[in-house]
């Protein structure tokens, strides 16, 4: 008998790919998403196959998923600075009632549930790299506190699930990651220095190009998920490539890899935007033999490549994803 997997946020970036690997691994989908911020191209592929079923659902409300379960995989939630600023109250309620009806359909259904958590939990950290060890040091008032406060809530109830009602829980620290499928005008940094030189636009930075970030290709950051959920570690893991470079030196390495010649225009760094952020992946390596294998040059060249195909129609979309129906005033 095949094995159920709930994946929500199918629609989303990392949800679709993990929805493409768990198909791959001969599981029966479930897949849920509202579609806020997710798209059903990234899943359409799917939609032939008989593993595969998919529910338009907001997981904020109550979940119900006949039959049986075997694992959850909650990965619904705005990513995006933007997003999340411009849709905080349901950034917070996905984090904090959406992991709450998940972890009890998880209870009901004597499920695994797995957690799409943050390196934004860590804030701006002041320790460096980060470890699981770290509290973090983050802004709860600030505006990005709204998604920063929304996952390290969902970890302090996943954690109290697990050790009030005894259920099977993993926890995933995911830093930055790319590849196809990142909405192009998501704001977040590679889709926005590759939309802009793909345009023949100035390359935007913001702040003086130090700050630091390290990023991790897609069917890595999937290989680590997969490897944690299936393993029988319940505290959090980070899950990332520790591979650091200023923001300056990347959209060096992005102009280089266009060929294009615009120049870098800068601007104000946005409030309790991080200054560094890098993995300390020693635990990852320990516990589930894990390390990202793909790296940036490769990478980066993969997700050019997709960038590069979208239809001109799409490259053109600058203006950001409106959120106005999905907001009660």
């Amino acid at each position: 008998m095949k094995k159920r997997v709930l994946i929500t946020g199918a629609a989303g970036f990392l949800g679709s790919h993990l929805c493409d690997r768990f198909i791959k691994e001969g599981y029966r989908v479930v897949a849920m998403d509202n579609l806020i911020t997710g798209d059903l191209k990234n899943i359409e592929h799917l939609f032939p196959l008989e593993d595969f079923e998919f529910y338009h659902h907001d997981v904020s409300n109550y979940v119900h998923v006949a039959g049986d379960l075997d694992y959850i995989l909650h990965f619904a939630s705005p990513a995006s600075p933007i997003d999340y600023l411009k849709i905080p109250i349901q950034t917070l309620k996905v984090g904090s009632l959406g992991t709450h009806n998940l972890l009890g359909l998880a209870k009901a259904k004597n499920a695994r549930l797995l957690i799409a958590s943050t390196s934004e939990i860590y804030g701006d950290p002041l320790v460096h790299p980060q470890d699981e060890s770290y509290y973090g040091n983050v802004n709860t008032i600030g505006p990005r506190g709204v998604y920063d406060e929304a996952k390290r809530f969902q970890e302090s109830l996943t954690m109290a699930y697990h050790r009030f009602h005894g259920l099977e829980t993993r926890i995933v620290r995911i830093f930055n990651t790319y590849g196809p499928r990142m909405r192009l005008n998501d704001g977040r940094v590679i889709p926005a220095f590759m939309g802009q030189a793909l345009r023949g636009e100035d390359i935007t930075i913001f702040g003086d190009g130090s700050q630091t970030r390290s990023f991790c290709y897609v069917d890595d950051q999937v290989e680590g998920i997969y490897r944690l959920l299936l393993s029988d570690y319940s505290d959090p893991v980070n899950i990332g490539n520790p591979n650091e470079i200023t923001i300056g030196d990347f959209a060096e390495e992005i102009i280089a890899l266009t060929g294009t010649d615009q120049k870098v225009v800068y601007r104000d760094l946005p409030q309790d935007d991080p200054l560094k952020r890098r993995p300390d992946i020693s635990l990852a390596k320990k516990i589930l033999d894990w390390e990202p294998k793909v790296g940036r040059e490769e990478g980066m060249k993969l997700t050019y490549d997709y960038f590069k195909s979208l239809s001109t129609e799409d490259l053109n979309k600058r203006d950001h994803k409106d959120f106005t129906k999905h907001i009660r005033r």
